[in-house]
């Protein structure tokens, strides 16, 4: 139980510091819109999986294209991470595109698109009740 909730811990842990570091160290301009949406680490504390999430993005290769730019700045991030976290061994990073969040945005257009058309449709019977 104690060594889940180191796991835990440290992923808190390494979800802030790994955010701050690509919205302050980071000179790319492109990562300054990247979200980082979750960190799971392994129980071995070998591999951190990151989820991340870009704001304005297009889908498909520009997603792409940030994933591999991330996952090429992994070193820097990783030497970086050690001013925030005290470990012997940090784990190694692998970056992911949260497809939890592009569901959220879909499923929030769909709910606004059908509040629309409820509206819309009351809006037809409201006036075509006759009062008498």
């Amino acid at each position: 139980m104690a060594a889940l909730n180191r796991v835990e811990r440290l992923s808190v842990q390494l979800k802030q510091a790994i955010a701050s570091i690509l919205q302050t160290q980071m000179r790319d301009p492109r990562f300054e819109f990247i979200t980082v949406a979750q960190v799971k680490v392994s129980k071995d504390l070998g591999y951190a999986d990151v989820y991340v999430s870009f704001w304005g993005e297009k889908q498909g290769q520009d997603s792409q294209e940030l994933l591999t730019l991330l996952q090429k700045a992994s070193g820097f991030i990783r030497a970086e991470l050690l001013g925030f976290v005290k470990l012997r061994v940090l784990p190694k990073l692998r970056f992911h595109f949260d497809e939890v969040s592009v569901q959220g945005f879909k499923m929030d257009r769909l709910i606004k698109a059908a509040r629309e058309k409820d509206q819309s449709c009351s809006g037809v019977l409201a006036g075509s009740v006759e009062v008498s």
